[in-house]
């Protein structure tokens, strides 16, 4: 269909098919190159909303650099596609000139040899200017792993400042804690709502005292009194010994119950519900109770926790110095959240649990958390007639001298010897020796600390607030006597003054009287 330079060469081919093959091959290079606009234009277009969004929207430094990030890729497209413009413009132009209109196969034939190294050329344009545009963004991509980099540095230094503050803030709170202890604890049980009000009587007990004094013994036959000893009271062998020689010597049946001292309170309120239980079907008379200190604790929780067993066993209960709503002692002891308080009730359960093979619940339970979680699920029964008994103790310099008694041990045969005499003397056997320690003067001292610091009056261990059951009549005696002084004898005894047996007496009778006054009412 007409000769086709190719390289100066001319050529004789068929004229139709070859043509329209060459027409073909050409239109759709040029539509290659039109689709690839196309999508470019519709990167471009999606880069530029993206652009836009970005600027709208992001308000820090990363939101910027990711915006320049953004222009500058839309701007590497805008340059391709100009640069494919301007090829595609000349190819246009020259097919379409007037001079050589005449020779359009000839220049489509060329066309078609030279669109490769066209499109050759165009790639390789388009790597050089993605090479220059990458090579611009460089400082870019720096400056946001710089930026990056100060952010995490910025974290990591927010991170120790708020560890610091943590640290700061736990070690307050403990501080305070520690420095708080049990002042917003003690008396809490006289503060709460729907406790039943304590009666007086410390009149009566004095009148029944003096009496006692004088040789009139009212407590009757028909009960038996058990004694119901406190914590530690096993390393105590003179626990309620003097007490129970007291009441037998009367004619009285009296038993000291023996039971485990450390051990928690609800154990010890099993092993009691059991004792009394067997007191009661071997004598057939009611029970009548007086604990001491934990003992009390532990004689109220078995008529809290089994009173529908006991009801027709028990006569009534005597809770002396016993913390019924808890020890402050024990609290600032136990309590958790304190200054070293891993350490203090490690220290604890070495001493209870592995030197004396108790349990450190036995503490625990007289703690004001224990005590009101207990007291709020298990209330005292209203029928059962109580008594509480509290005192308190002397502070004066006087008493940190006082040696308290707490057993007696036996010395072997072991020679006597004597100046100017030929035969040693011989101690006899079963020659006792009174053991004694400074308990008053450790009650004292306790004594003096709870009232410096929460400002309570306490016999040593509890506080007087603290050591009153809701609904019971209450004995406040007007001598100066520390926690052990009812259980133990002191090395100074005053003979016109009543001694611990005596007072037990008096407690009891009383009890007898109020139980009377209950199965009347």
């Amino acid at each position: 269909m007409g000769d086709l330079c190719i390289s100066g060469d001319v050529t004789n081919i068929p004229s139709t098919s070859h043509q329209v093959r060459h027409e073909s091959s050409k239109y759709y290079i040029i539509e290659r190159h039109t689709h690839h606009r196309k999508q470019v234009n519709c990167d471009a277009v999606s880069n530029t909303s993206l652009l836009v969004n970005s600027f709208e929207f992001c308000s820090s430094v990363g939101g910027i650099i990711t915006s320049l990030v953004t222009l500058t890729t839309y701007l590497r497209h805008r340059l391709i596609r100009f640069i494919e413009d301007l090829v595609l413009q000349d190819d246009e132009g020259c097919s379409e000139s007037p001079g050589i209109r005449g020779r359009t196969l000839d220049m489509r034939e060329e066309l078609l040899v030279n669109t490769s190294y066209e499109i050759t050329k165009t790639s390789y344009s388009h790597q050089c200017v993605s090479f220059i545009i990458q090579g611009l963004m460089l400082p870019l991509f720096g400056f946001r792993l710089a930026w990056r980099l100060a952010l995490a540095s910025l974290r990591c230094s927010f991170y120790y400042v708020r560890c610091a503050q943590v640290q700061v803030r736990s070690i307050t709170s403990r501080v305070c804690k520690t420095l708080r202890g049990s002042s917003d604890d003690i008396g809490w049980l006289q503060h709460t709502p729907g406790m039943a009000p304590v009666e007086d009587g410390t009149a009566r007990f004095l009148e029944l005292l003096g009496k006692i004094r004088n040789g009139e013994h009212t407590l009757p036959n028909s009960v038996v009194y058990l004694l119901i000893p406190g914590l530690f009271s096993n390393h105590g062998p003179l626990y309620f010994v003097g007490t129970k020689r007291f009441f037998s010597k009367m004619g009285l049946a009296c038993h000291i119950a023996k039971i485990h001292s450390e051990a928690s309170v609800e154990h010890n309120a099993c092993e009691l519900k059991q004792y009394m239980e067997e007191l009661y079907w071997g004598s057939g008379k009611r029970v009548m109770l007086l604990g001491h200190s934990k003992g009390g604790v532990d004689a109220a929780a078995a008529l809290s926790l089994y009173w529908s067993d006991l009801k027709d066993k028990v006569a009534g209960l005597v809770l002396v110095q016993s913390p019924f709503a808890g020890s402050p002692i024990a609290s600032d002891i136990l309590r958790e959240g304190q200054i070293a308080d891993k350490e203090t009730r490690k220290i604890m359960e070495l001493l209870i649990c592995k030197l004396i093979k108790g349990d450190i619940r036995a503490l625990e339970d007289l703690t004001y958390d224990k005590r009101r979680e207990f007291i709020m699920e298990h209330k005292l029964p209203e029928q059962i007639p109580l008594i509480s008994f509290h005192s308190e103790a002397s502070i004066a310099l006087g008493v940190l001298a006082t040696m308290t008694q707490i057993a007696q041990t036996e010395l072997p045969w072991l020679p006597v010897p004597r100046l100017g005499v030929e035969e040693p003397d011989v101690l006899q056997a079963g020659c006792q020796v009174p053991v004694a320690i400074p308990i008053s003067a450790a009650m004292a001292a306790c004594a003096l600390h709870l009232q410096l610091r929460y400002g309570e009056k306490s016999d040593g261990l509890v506080t007087c607030r603290d050591a009153e059951v809701p609904g019971s009549v209450v004995v406040r005696p007007d001598r100066k006597l520390d926690h052990a002084w009812m259980v133990y004898s002191s090395g100074k005894k005053d003979p016109d003054a009543p001694d611990c047996s005596e007072m037990c007496e008096a407690l009891l009778t009383m009890l007898v009287e109020l139980g009377k006054i209950k199965e009347v009412c």
